[in-house]
């Protein structure tokens, strides 16, 4: 018999149940079976709110629960209203102030995020922060962490300027404090987010900074040669291509290619990202032939992996159209792949998105060069209007 009909069974006044039902609630919760585990959350609030009131700390926890599987099954309203209500009695029972606060604060900030309303999100955030520094001071690595939440908000609602600065401070308290190690996963994405903005703002020399800080501490702590190292060296090579350095850029994709190949077979469609990132490079060094033989080689091995229609495949196609354009290779046989980007664009993002319109334009361009004036109208025509329509988006 399974849990919840012995639960079933049971009276309200039965002891314990509510211990019983928040479990349950959590176990459903991880499972993925939302509707059970709202049922036990409800049920459990029900028979706490009886014994002890609405405004005992006692509902904290099957109302933080509740909240999660409502923001889980996409009723973000109302899961927002559950973490009110979950602060608003703590606030009461403690202070406004309380390390309690912490954690349905960070919820319904992440949550907030989520759904779009970073102004409304730095508020838990700056709360957050607050109650940490009051705490433990402004050098604790819980400072740091909170700054990091803060800086994240900040992301999202365009306050880059305030977001860099954030992530800078929450980086220094945490190396000072030591609160984690310098490898740490968490410590490695804030500074891969803080060079992403940095190169954003157009500050790509100090975004370089700290892709070669990754690189350095991930060598220090793994080896010269260990595969996590990689992603630095691409994320170092894509900083070099932005600054139009392709000669350091090769030298670094070309070292992660030899890292990738004594860990992973030849066809592996790993491999193929750092690859079409070296066939760029070259294609910028006007080394065209060996630029082609790559993106050959990343449209074979990902066609293999992941189907001829599919998002990579067509990014491999249009990397090869450009390389062979400069090659002056036959313009029908570009014209053609040109067309399997298009078919696999509008299948993944739709026939009015923005990601047609570049495509469209080289299609256009060749039907016009190759004559064929029949089949260029209605698709010049169609690639008027969505240029029309997003420069109005533009103008809103």
């Amino acid at each position: 018999m399974e849990l919840n009909e012995v639960v079933n069974g049971l009276k309200d006044d039965e002891p314990l149940l509510d211990s019983v039902l928040v479990h349950m609630g959590s176990m459903y919760s991880s499972l993925g079976k939302f509707d059970k585990s709202m049922l036990s959350y409800r049920r459990a609030l029900k028979i706490l709110e009886s014994k002890y009131g609405n405004k005992s700390t006692l509902l904290i926890t099957p109302l933080l629960g509740t909240a999660k599987v409502l923001g889980s099954t996409g009723r973000a309203t109302k899961a927002i209203e559950m973490y009110h209500r979950a602060i608003s009695i703590l606030e009461l029972s403690r202070d406004a102030e309380s390390e309690e606060l912490v954690i349905p604060l960070f919820a319904l900030g992440r949550l907030l995020i989520k759904e779009g309303r970073a102004v409304d999100a730095e508020n838990p955030f700056n709360r957050i922060l607050n109650i940490y520094t009051k705490l433990y001071g402004e050098e604790d690595g819980r400072v740091g962490m909170a700054m990091c939440s803060l800086a994240h908000a900040k992301c999202v609602k365009g306050n880059v300027d305030e977001a860099i600065d954030l992530y800078r401070n929450a980086l220094h308290v945490l190396k000072d404090s030591k609160y984690m190690a310098l490898d740490d996963d968490i410590m490695e994405k804030m500074r891969i987010d803080l060079a992403e903005l940095l190169h954003v703002v157009g500050r790509g020399k100090e975004g370089r900074a700290l892709l070669e800080e990754c690189l350095l501490i991930t060598e220090k702590y793994k080896g010269k040669d260990h595969p996590g190292i990689v992603t630095h060296l691409i994320n170092l090579a894509t900083s070099y291509l932005r600054s139009k350095d392709f000669v350091e850029a090769e030298r670094l994709l070309r070292t992660s290619l030899d890292i990738m190949s004594k860990t992973a077979p030849p066809d592996d469609q790993s491999i193929t990202f750092p690859m079409l990132h070296l066939a760029v490079t070259l294609y910028n060094l006007n080394r065209n032939e060996e630029a082609e033989q790559l993106a050959l080689d990343v449209l074979r091995i990902r066609e293999k992996a992941f189907g001829k229609e599919s998002l990579p495949v067509g990014e491999a196609l249009d990397c090869l159209v450009s390389i062979q354009t400069s090659l002056e290779k036959d313009g029908s046989e570009l014209l053609q792949l040109l067309k399997r980007v298009l078919r696999i664009q509008e299948k993944a993002f739709g026939r009015e998105s923005k990601a047609v319109v570049e495509t469209l334009r080289k299609i256009v361009f060749y039907l016009d060069k190759l004559g064929l004036k029949e089949e260029k109208f209605p698709l010049q025509k169609r690639l008027s209007m969505l240029r029309d329509k997003y420069k109005k988006t533009m103008q809103y």
